[in-house]
């Protein structure tokens, strides 16, 4: 399979070093704006990887989209565009594949918050808030992780009705508490309080290995599909065993 990374700090370059040892050729790499203006496609990819940065993710898609190559995302940060880029890539018979996390674990530990939330939507005396730890380069506050299990939590507690990245006193905000620690690759952690015991999740990244391998793994099946697809796809579309 030929891809091509667009962003290629860290990640793309983890991503890289997965992808050839599976097999694929990298036939493109783009770090910058000027590198994607500049870049000469002499074989076209099967698949772009997109790990970049929020304020150039959305121009990156539309690359993609526009060349009609299939594009997986990772880069949180820009979900105020996404519908607009749901549309952009549907009006062009395209695929888009975004999740905030291609770690396997965490999509588990996302299934174990939602059913935890479910479990604690009959008891009110339960405090409830998401704590979230990075590398200080991250540059989105909350992280995408933070924000889907929010939404998560928020879909099965009929007292929350929003998230908040601030305190507040407000009973119906679920509040997300964001630290930039070196060198944390990522931690996440449900808390439930009362005045008698607290409840804990969480889930820890020791690498970026999980993310990397996930992303590769997702290029590797979205070949030849259409449309607006995540995780919950792949894991429903992709054989047991």
């Amino acid at each position: 399979m030929n891809i091509l990374l667009l962003g290629y700090g860290k990640m793309g370059k983890t991503i890289e070093a997965i992808a050839l040892e599976r097999g694929h050729a990298i036939v493109g790499k783009v770090d910058n704006e000027m590198e994607r203006a500049a870049l000469d496609l002499a074989i076209k990819p099967d698949v772009a990887i997109e790990f970049s940065m929020p304020e150039v993710a959305v121009d990156n898609i539309k690359f993609s989209i526009d060349r009609n190559i299939p594009i997986v995302c990772g880069t949180t940060g820009w979900l105020a565009s996404k519908e607009e880029v749901e549309k952009y890539c549907l009006d062009r018979n395209s695929t888009l594949f975004y999740t905030s996390n291609f770690s396997l674990g965490v999509n588990i530990f996302f299934k174990l918050n939602e059913f935890l939330a479910k479990l604690m939507n009959r008891h009110r005396e339960y405090t409830v808030t998401v704590d979230e730890t990075h590398h200080t380069q991250k540059k989105d506050t909350p992280s995408g992780t933070a924000i889907s299990l929010a939404e998560g939590i928020i879909r099965n507690l009929s007292n929350k009705k929003d998230w908040t990245n601030e305190p507040s006193s407000n009973p119906d905000s679920l509040v997300i508490n964001s630290y930039r620690v070196d060198p944390a690759p990522g931690t996440h952690t449900v808390k439930y309080k009362s005045a008698i015991d607290d409840i804990e999740i969480t889930h820890t990244a020791h690498s970026r290995q999980g993310f990397a391998l996930g992303a590769v793994l997702v290029a590797e099946w979205i070949k030849d599909k259409k449309g607006i697809l995540n995780m919950e796809d792949f894991f429903n579309l992709t054989p047991s065993g």
